[in-house]
């Protein structure tokens, strides 16, 4: 049914009109990896084309021709996004334009850069009757790249171009890969298993076709990939924990990286810090053994601050300045230490020489007292011998008399 909001295409005569959208669509339905990609165009070509390929998706499997005019209606307004180009691509190739498919899937390679659907491409060729040249898309150097599930694919596509070649044994060699384990199974397992037993089949070798046809039902048991199970929907799209988890990482490479920035400074600092403590403790000691001015509280004060430097790294930034250069902290604390040591010096110095001339003058002192006393002892001697001379002639006269 024709999409009557669609007028753009209804002004074009020789364009047909886009499929009708369903109601319960709303374009969020996409993976967010795609929603990425569409959040570039504007508002109202996003969700038209958002809309158009949850449509494409849905019909898919049941109505591929009308899943293909839902990617054609998203890449009119779209034709930029590799996500659009590889909608197209791939309901082409459901719907059986291998021409269509081919050249979207070669534009898809050129926007994306990707080669993940070369198996696709090489089949396409194969629809388009070259053989051949899935051939030499199966031995080019883009086919290396592959994951191993690309490789398994594309080994079971250059196997069919063998079969349309009429190389039935050489089908056979084409899957013959290590990635063929008859005793282990991965998610290609069973299609692999499956694709080799066709190709037994044809080169005329029923009896080992049968065992691998066994072994692919096998593999799907142990895989949990039964007949009777639900398809799994994988979203290989970014998911909101996902993208959680990569802002994350981001945030820490980024702290990674500021810290080994910062690294060499913060290393220093440390060593300033501890530097710092070190040489205060040393002349607080050389103070307290010069000076004898701290007294047992203080001691024990200083002895639970430095307990708590210690234990603490913060408490010793907040106490101590600290700059870029340790040798520079050290020189101060060292100039500090010095002068303290200058101040105790000179105390000791003015002590003694005011003990030596306190000493000189109780010399002088006791000098001057013995010579006051000698001079004192003369001029009595000398008062008591004028004394006698003067007696001595009294005396006479006294007797004469």
């Amino acid at each position: 049914m024709p999409n009557a909001r669609d007028l753009r295409s209804a002004n074009r005569p020789d364009r047909e009109r886009s499929p009708q959208i369903d109601e319960d669509v709303t374009g969020k339905e996409l993976d967010r990896a795609t929603q990425h990609q569409i959040k570039t165009l504007e508002g109202t070509s996003a969700e038209w084309v958002a809309r158009h390929l949850v449509m494409a998706g849905r019909l898919l499997d049941e109505e591929p021709e009308l899943a293909f005019q839902h990617a054609l209606a998203a890449s009119r307004r779209g034709g930029r996004l590799a996500s659009v180009r590889e909608a197209v691509g791939l309901t082409a190739y459901a719907a059986g334009h291998y021409g269509e498919a081919l050249r979207e899937f070669r534009t898809y390679r050129r926007i994306s850069g990707s080669n993940m659907h070369l198996p696709v491409m090489a089949d396409c060729e194969r629809g388009l009757g070259r053989p051949d040249r899935a051939l030499d898309m199966a031995r080019s150097d883009e086919a290396k790249d592959l994951d191993a599930p690309g490789k398994v694919e594309l080994a079971i596509v250059a196997a069919g171009a063998r079969t349309d070649l009429g190389q039935f044994d050489a089908a056979v060699s084409e899957l013959e890969i290590p990635l063929l384990d008859i005793n282990r199974a991965f998610s290609y397992s069973p299609r692999l298993f499956r694709a080799y037993a066709d190709a037994l089949t044809a080169a005329g070798r029923a009896a080992e076709a049968d065992k691998w046809q066994r072994q692919a039902v096998v593999a799907e048991n142990a895989l949990g990939l039964g007949a009777d199970e639900d398809p799994d929907i994988i979203d290989l799209g970014w998911d909101e924990e996902e993208e959680a988890r990569e802002e994350n990482r981001q945030r820490r490479l980024r702290e990674q990286e500021n810290a080994d920035m910062h690294g060499g400074t913060e290393e220093r600092a440390p060593r300033a810090a501890g530097a710092a403590v070190a040489a205060e403790a040393t002349g607080t000691a050389a103070g307290a053994a010069g000076l004898n001015a701290i007294d047992g509280s203080a001691s024990d004060n200083s002895s639970i601050d430095d307990n708590a430097i210690d234990d603490s790294s913060d408490d010793a930034e907040a106490d101590y300045f600290e700059s870029d250069d340790a040798e520079s902290d050290q020189d101060s604390v060292e100039a500090d230490v010095l002068d303290e040591a200058d101040t105790e010096a000179d105390t000791e110095a003015d002590t003694e020489a005011d003990t030596e001339a306190d000493t000189e003058a109780e010399a002088d002192t006791e000098a001057d007292t013995e010579a006051e006393d000698d001079a004192d002892g003369e001029r009595n001697a000398e008062a008591d011998q004028e004394l006698v001379d003067d007696s001595e002639p009294a005396q006479r006269e006294r007797v004469e008399d």
